[in-house]
C-alpha cells in the first residue's frame, strides 16, 4: 500500500508538472514546431515520443543520480534516515506555498538559440529526443519546487527510492504524448484544448498546494513539535 502512494504520488507530480504553465507552453510550442517540419503524421507521432522520451530521461537521470549520490554516503545517509522525516513537514509547506504562488523565486533559463533549435528539430527523432532532455532541465520555479521540494524528499523517504524519478518521468511524459498524437491525428483545434487544460491546471495547483500544505502541518506536528515536547 505505501509503495502504490508512492507511485501515485510522483506520477501525479510528474503530471502536475507537465501541464503547469511554463512546461506546457513550452511542450505545445516544441511539438508544434516539431509537427511544421515534417510531413508524414507518423513522423510527427514519431517525433513527438522521442521529445517525450527526452523529458523523461531527464528527470528520471537527474533524479536518480541526486538520489543515489546522497544515499551512497553512508553519514548522509544516516542523517537523512535521522532527519529527512522531520524535515518533510517544512518541506511540504513551502512547495504548497510555491504551488499557490505565495512564494516566487526567478531560475535561470537554459537558452537554446534558433539555429540549434533548427538544427535538433531538421535531425529528426534524435534531434527532438535532444530537445526533451534539453527543455526537461529548464526548471520554471513550480516544477523546480514540485521536482526538488517534493519528489526527492519523498525518494529519500519512501523503499521505492530511485524508482521514484522514473514514474515521476513517465507523469511528465503522458500530457506530451498526448498532444503528439493529437496532432498527428490532425486535430488543429490546439488553441482551444491549451486554454482547457490552463483552467485545469488552476485548480488542480492550487487543490494539490492545500493538500501540500494540510499534510506538511500535520507532519510538521507529529514529528517537530511533539519531537521536541518529548525533549522539554
Amino acid at each position: 500500500m505505501e509503495l502504490l502512494i508512492a507511485f501515485g504520488s510522483a506520477l501525479w507530480l510528474g503530471i502536475l508538472t507537465s501541464i503547469s504553465p511554463c512546461p506546457l507552453a513550452t511542450n505545445i510550442a516544441a511539438v508544434s514546431f516539431l509537427s511544421k517540419r515534417i510531413a508524414h503524421p507518423f513522423m510527427v507521432f514519431l517525433s513527438g515520443l522521442a521529445y517525450t522520451l527526452g523529458r523523461m530521461v531527464a528527470y528520471a537521470a537527474l533524479g536518480w543520480i541526486i538520489i543515489s549520490s546522497l544515499l551512497s554516503v553512508p553519514q548522509v545517509a544516516q542523517f537523512l534516515q535521522k532527519y529527512m522525516v522531520k524535515a518533510l513537514g517544512p518541506l511540504l509547506i513551502i512547495t504548497g506555498l510555491f504551488l499557490l504562488e505565495v512564494l516566487t523565486i526567478r531560475l535561470p533559463g537554459v537558452a537554446l538559440s534558433q539555429k540549434h533549435h533548427n538544427k535538433l528539430v531538421e535531425s529528426g527523432a534524435p534531434g527532438a529526443f535532444l530537445l526533451g532532455l534539453i527543455f526537461a532541465l529548464a526548471f520554471c520555479p513550480v516544477s523546480a519546487a514540485l521536482f526538488f521540494g517534493s519528489l526527492i524528499p519523498l525518494a529519500l523517504n519512501s523503499k521505492a527510492g530511485t524508482i521514484l524519478p522514473f514514474i515521476y518521468g513517465i507523469g511528465t511524459g503522458l500530457p506530451v504524448l498526448a498532444f503528439a498524437v493529437a496532432i498527428a491525428l490532425g486535430i488543429t483545434s490546439m488553441s482551444h484544448w491549451f486554454n482547457k487544460i490552463t483552467k485545469l491546471e488552476f485548480y488542480t495547483r492550487r487543490i494539490t498546494g492545500v493538500i501540500f500544505i494540510l499534510v506538511g502541518l500535520y507532519y510538521t506536528g507529529i514529528y517537530i513539535l511533539q519531537f521536541r515536547g518529548h525533549n522539554t
